[in-house]
């Protein structure tokens, strides 16, 4: 590829060099965020038995920071490349992905204010349908032991919810230690106790309603986001804005440097 330069047009080598330093950390993010995805695939032994995915009724944490990892790697590399080689197509790939991103989350964040219903239906169904796969997959696992313990609550809207997997379920034939219990996550934990007791939640939903809540958080998930929010809303806001205003640069970037090399290329045709 021939570069060329005029008195009346030329590529900003500001631009130039500020757009494939935005860039390299993103790709150097997404090599970081497959790498990791990749690793935990390997330690399930998902490489080896790539059929063990459709076995998953549940959601798998790993398959969203591959995602995001691979979005991530491909758009760092071709803004990085594009930017060093000034090359227009890989620079509108770029831009063009990256307005199309925008634009749906701007748009996902508009439909789940005016359907808020809808959004909770839909946060509460998938909630349960991973409470049923909770013991199928460590990750998944992990995933809703940390969300129960940050937002001291259990199941998705009671700790009844739990009866969905087969291992706390209270039916008389279940043969599991775990039977008519709650993960440990669902426990309230003594400050002073340094070593968790992960058989804390075990038989609770054996004792009465109103001794639950000695032992165990008694509010759902769902409605300790929907409390979340609200005292939260301006760290939701600004990260929301943080992360358009990321976006709305790189775009800038982008289409600035489009510019000037069209620039150039009508002036050397001129």
């Amino acid at each position: 590829m021939h570069y060329y330069r005029y008195s009346s047009a030329e590529v900003s080598c500001w631009y130039k060099y500020l757009l494939f330093s935005y860039n390299i950390i993103f790709w150097l993010a997404g090599v970081a965020f497959l790498g990791a995805g990749l690793w935990a695939w390997s330690e399930k032994g998902v490489l080896s038995d790539i059929s063990k995915m459709t076995r998953l009724h549940g959601f798998d944490p790993v398959v969203l920071i591959l995602f995001v990892g691979g979005v991530m790697f491909i758009l760092g590399f071709a803004g990085c490349v594009g930017a060093l080689r000034e090359n227009i197509c890989l620079l509108k790939f770029f831009c063009g992905t990256i307005v199309l991103i925008f634009v749906l989350e701007l748009a996902a964040a508009v439909l789940a204010f005016l359907f808020q219903d809808w959004v909770r239906d839909r946060v509460e169904t998938f909630f349960k349908n991973n409470i049923k796969s909770y013991r199928d997959d460590i990750d998944l696992q992990n995933l809703i032991d940390s969300l129960q313990k940050m937002n001291n609550c259990c199941g998705a809207q009671e700790p009844n919810d739990w009866n969905l997997n087969i291992y706390f379920n209270c039916s008389s034939t279940s043969k599991s230690r775990e039977r008519c219990g709650v993960p440990f996550s669902c426990c309230i934990q003594d400050p002073a106790q340094k070593v968790v007791n992960t058989q804390c939640g075990y038989d609770v939903r054996n004792l009465p309603v109103s001794a639950w809540g000695e032992r165990i958080y008694t509010r759902g998930c769902i409605p300790a986001l929907e409390a979340w929010l609200p005292r939260n809303i301006y760290i939701v806001a600004g990260i929301f804005v943080a992360i358009s205003l990321l976006q709305i640069f790189g775009i800038f970037l982008a289409r600035t440097l489009i510019c000037d090399i069209e620039a150039v290329k009508a002036g050397y045709h001129f």
